[in-house]
């Protein structure tokens, strides 16, 4: 049986189901909203436009409607960019990411992070251990590699 999270993992590697935007609660919401702003710079969300069902759902509630990644998988009818022939392309490039990555590098930024704001704003952008996992499904990577991610 698939569980609900493994279902929900993006085109581009992220867990939509650790996403604070799935929330019915818009309170929840406009603080992602607010970590957001403050941690990463993203000025055009609010709570009301954040609502989000995941990018892989077959409405248009979702999150970041600027994304290039999700209209060009499902014309190409994938499930994950990984599986493209064309992966990893300049759609999904600034897209994945590690949490180790995010924190290393905005480190300055984030020295204030508290766990409420660390909880809603950054797990669900590990990407790149679902990208790998798939690679691997794939045949585009060793099968030795999924032991070691």
């Amino acid at each position: 049986m698939v569980k609900t999270e493994d279902k929900m993992i993006g085109y581009c590697g992220y867990n939509c189901y650790l996403c604070a935007a799935r929330s019915d609660d818009i309170n929840i919401r406009q603080k992602l909203v607010n970590a957001w702003r403050k941690y990463l710079g993203h000025e055009h969300y609010t709570a009301e436009n954040v609502a989000c069902e995941g990018c892989r759902s077959k409405g248009d509630k979702i999150a970041d409607k600027q994304c290039e990644a999700r209209p060009c998988a499902r014309e190409k009818g994938v499930e994950s960019c990984a599986q493209c022939d064309e992966f990893p392309c300049n759609k999904v490039k600034h897209l994945i990411a590690t949490t180790a990555g995010m924190l290393t590098f905005r480190a300055p930024v984030f020295k204030e992070i508290t766990e409420e704001e660390y909880n809603l704003c950054i797990p669900q952008w590990d990407s790149m251990p679902n990208l790998v996992k798939i690679l691997v499904d794939e045949g585009k990577l060793p099968s030795f590699i999924s032991k070691r991610i």
